[in-house]
């Protein structure tokens, strides 16, 4: 097992999710170097990156509107524990052959102009978060982007909050993924146990980084990062 790749892999991942989402991109490439079989890999990067995930909430907590995220807790618990279904029970390549166009989509739709006094329906913004997850349990690559996406597409806040909301929404998909791949999944502890530590430490400094970027420029950098992302799933 190559030790310096995935310290190298998870610290990369915490800072990217923590900003902009798609840290998975990295690690999940990263343990198939290491020699870990396609699936043992996605079921692994779930588990390794969470506590990534745990690091950006709170280092996002002072921007985080409490109340809505509460709120979407239930909705982002039931997606991902689907998501997870899908991928344990049914056949990978039919959801596997939509992907990049998810991720593709999600990107471009931060390009849509929105008035920030608008908000949705609720059952509208917990549909939106649900559905993603489903995403998230099943694979889970580029989660973080699809979800600011829409997440903005919904809520009338500004990004940095947006991006707090994202960081608590992907925490409990993580955590759930976590659950269940660790009782049911062929999952690579000791790669978790170099990757996990190296996520909490990008996860935290990531999230510290996106309170001072500029809305503009955070945005910029998750439409360009996010198709990226998919051009990299187009050609996998």
């Amino acid at each position: 097992m190559n030790v310096p790749l995935l310290l190298g892999a998870g610290l990369a991942a915490g800072v990217v999710n923590a900003i902009a989402g798609g840290g998975s991109l990295i690690t999940f490439p990263a343990l198939l170097a290491a020699g870990l079989p396609p699936v043992a890999a996605n079921v692994t990067n779930s588990i390794a990156v969470c506590p990534g995930y745990l690091a950006s909430v709170a280092g996002s907590w002072r921007d985080l509107p409490g109340r809505v995220a509460w709120g979407l807790v239930p909705a982002a618990l039931a997606g991902t524990a689907a998501g997870c279904a899908l991928l344990l029970l049914g056949p990978e390549s039919t959801f596997e052959g939509v992907v990049p166009f998810l991720v593709l989509g999600a990107s471009l739709a931060l390009l849509v102009p929105k008035k920030e006094s608008r908000t949705a329906h609720p059952a509208v913004t917990h549909a939106l978060v649900a559905g993603i997850s489903v995403y998230g349990g099943y694979f889970g690559a580029a989660l973080g982007v699809m979800m600011i996406a829409g997440l903005s597409f919904a809520l009338a806040e500004p990004l940095r909050r947006i991006s707090a909301l994202k960081n608590v929404t992907s925490l409990v998909s993580g955590l759930t993924t976590a659950v269940v791949f660790g009782l049911f999944a062929p999952v690579d502890w000791l790669a978790v146990a170099v990757v996990a530590p190296a996520a909490i430490v990008g996860g935290f400094a990531g999230a510290k980084a996106a309170r001072r970027i500029p809305a503009r420029i955070l945005r910029a950098a998750i439409v360009g990062f996010g198709v990226l992302v998919s051009g990299w799933l187009f050609l996998r």
